[in-house]
């Protein structure tokens, strides 16, 4: 298990194949390695969904905790590209458009991944390489 002090814990829908797909985007991004990874589906992303009194049973939305803050849906993305820099973080000024816009916009292409983007029959398993970056 990856440690996670001074890391960002994102949480994902390990079969969606869009969610698998940010997931790689961040890998290749991240040179500082300050994210870490957990499938919702799986033991780690249960134990959260559980302490933020969330259904185990839905994976609707993206998450990413800093420090004991959870953030869910556009924030959590939105939060994701702040941290992730190298010019990412530009991004980071749709914080300003409202938040109802924004997650309406995440809800409708959330509730759609699965018709647009596919989805996988189990979690993909990571490369060695990035097994320390994965909390199952």
């Amino acid at each position: 298990m990856a440690s996670t002090s001074s890391k960002y814990i994102v949480l994902f829908d390990g079969v969606c194949n869009l969610c698998n797909g940010t997931v790689q985007f961040i890998l290749k991004r991240d040179k500082k390695k300050r994210f870490v990874f957990g499938s919702l589906q799986g033991k780690t992303g249960q134990e959260y969904l559980h302490k933020y009194h969330l259904p185990t049973d839905q994976y609707h939305s993206f998450m990413l905790i800093e420090g004991n803050v959870l953030y869910t849906r556009s924030t959590a993305v939105l939060r994701l590209l702040k941290h992730l820099g190298r010019g990412w973080q530009l991004m980071y000024l749709f914080i300003y458009v409202p938040q109802s816009l924004r997650d309406g916009v995440y809800r409708l292409i959330a509730m759609n991944r699965y018709k647009l983007f596919g989805k996988k029959e189990h979690c993909p398993v990571p490369t060695l390489e990035e097994r320390e970056r994965f909390l199952e």
